[in-house]
């Protein structure tokens, strides 16, 4: 396995910031992002449980083009395999 990085947050400082790659076996997306706040769990719990090897994570708005991206990548790699 190996990840192909897409990009970090363009308004962050460039270390430990939110990310983002495609992974090149499985084409799963594969995101680092700022871990949500008790209240934003609060209303993802609305629509059902968080296990415990599973997370919320903020990702910013400006993630979106690097996102975007690493979206058609996936979709690219999934559809030839």
């Amino acid at each position: 396995m190996a990840l192909l990085f897409f990009g970090k947050d363009p308004n962050s400082n460039g270390d430990n910031c939110p990310s983002v790659w495609v992974d090149d076996t499985s084409a799963d997306l594969v995101m680092q992002g700022v871990k949500a706040d008790k209240a934003t769990e609060a209303e993802c719990l609305k629509v059902g449980g968080i296990p415990d090897h599973e997370g919320v994570v903020r990702i910013p708005v400006s993630m979106v083009d690097q996102i975007r991206k690493a979206c058609d990548e996936a979709e690219q790699r999934a559809a030839i395999r």
